[in-house]
């Protein structure tokens, strides 16, 4: 270790990041123990998959035990059920796929395409950052082929973790020696603080739904589940934004590196703390399904069966949105929702119209008419219409995970 000062920023890189850490057949395969250990410490999640030769050299249950998940080292987790291992699954669930240590072989199949294993199946299927920390004897790592394939790799955009000098399994000295884990961990984290484009931006976001009180247990809601919005929370924390975070009565636990959580309750306690917050930020996702009446008198006792009226009379709850866009200053941006349910035409018109009215600059439309879309899912599947310079632009996306959806949303985000 070089002993080198962590940044705030540093400390705090790796918390909630999923990292896939990738194994192959080296006698450095023993310090992948050790690597798994010092990610998960600074708070990353770890998964592990493992190439056949690389279980000769340690063991899965030793980092099955270790990561506390599943090891996979082959396509088909249970050969009696006929169960498979989903690479592609694997593959979209990390935020990098590190592969220490990696050898001469493994390099040369990540250049050339092969996929005669799970490790090489999910490097192919990846839509993450990837980074490798070769192991291998001196000869081999000088060799010009070897050391043709790490430019190609580095050429393409895979990140290298130069190996050092030092004694090696061969009886030689010289480089080849796999980074030090300790190291090879401050170099992950280093690259997730590079990776933070939004730092020093100061973003409100609203989630999850709002609850009108009938009385004093019976309310008018929604199905929102705040899905949505907390993954649109969690992808502004890891691009380094300073994330604050209103929201309605969830069951979800706060995104890792959000700087602060609101919890309300009603359409009015939501108004009254965004609109007290909005002027000191850069921007503000309204992603909340937020009540637009509520009953206009309330009891504050629980009524019983035979006390409940035949009919109720409801107002309107304050137009968040409508106030933000109002008070919204030179350099702010606002995005809205829009959850319809006609046909995709008249949902593109009906959002089109809140866009303008609303002074919005981008809004984010989906339909219940689209399986999968909507509450009640992990799944959603949106237009985004943006406004730029006065010129809307329309971007229509597949369905996708709300995890892969928040990222379409931020991609967008133009400071």
């Amino acid at each position: 270790m070089t002993g080198r000062p962590e940044t705030q920023d540093q400390q705090k890189a790796l918390l909630g990041r999923r990292i896939l850490l990738g194994i192959t057949g080296s006698i450095a395969a023993y310090k992948s123990a050790v690597l798994a250990r010092e990610l998960i410490k600074r708070g990353a999640e770890v998964r592990v998959v493992m190439t056949p030769s690389a279980t000769d050299f340690i063991t899965p249950l030793t980092l099955a035990t270790l990561v506390n998940s599943p090891v996979h080292s082959d396509f088909t987790e249970n050969m009696d059920s006929g169960e498979w291992t989903n690479h592609v699954e694997l593959g979209i669930w990390g935020d990098l796929y590190l592969v220490a240590p990696c050898t001469a072989a493994t390099i040369s199949a990540f250049v050339n395409g092969t996929c005669s294993n799970l490790l090489q199946a999910v490097f192919l299927s990846s839509r993450c950052p990837v980074a490798i920390a070769p192991a291998m004897d001196l000869d081999m790592y000088t060799n010009k082929a070897t050391q043709a394939n790490l430019n190609t790799l580095s050429e393409r955009g895979v990140l290298i973790i130069d190996p050092q000098s030092g004694a090696l399994a061969s009886g030689l000295e010289g480089k080849g020696r796999m980074e030090e884990p300790e190291e090879i961990a401050r170099f992950v984290e280093t690259h997730f603080t590079k990776e933070m484009p939004l730092a020093g931006k100061k973003i409100l976001v609203t989630a999850g739904p709002t609850e009108e009180a009938i009385d004093a247990v019976r309310f008018l809601g929604n199905r929102s589940t705040g899905k949505m919005g907390f993954e649109i929370a969690g992808r502004l924390a890891d691009l380094g934004a300073e994330v604050t975070l209103i929201t309605g009565p969830v069951n979800l636990a706060t995104p890792p590196r959000v700087t602060k959580r609101i919890n309300i309750v009603t359409a009015q306690e939501l108004y009254d703390k965004t609109i007290e917050i909005w002027p000191k930020m850069n921007a503000a996702i309204a992603c909340a399904a937020v009540a637009d009446m509520r009953p206009s008198s309330p009891s504050t006792e629980k009524l019983h069966k035979g006390d409940l009226p035949n009919s109720m009379k409801l107002e309107n709850t304050p137009d968040t949105l409508l106030e933000l866009g109002n008070m919204k200053t030179q350099g702010q941006l606002l995005v809205g929702f829009a959850l319809e349910s006609d046909t995709v035409e008249e949902s593109i018109k009906s959002a089109e119209g809140k866009l303008k009215r609303k002074n919005l600059d981008m809004i984010v439309m989906n339909t219940l008419s689209d399986d999968g879309a909507g509450f009640s899912h992990d799944t959603n599947k949106v237009t985004i219409l943006q406004n730029v310079d006065g010129h809307n632009t329309t971007h229509v996306f597949e369905l996708k995970s709300k995890r892969e959806v928040a990222k379409d949303i931020v991609n967008l985000l133009i400071f």
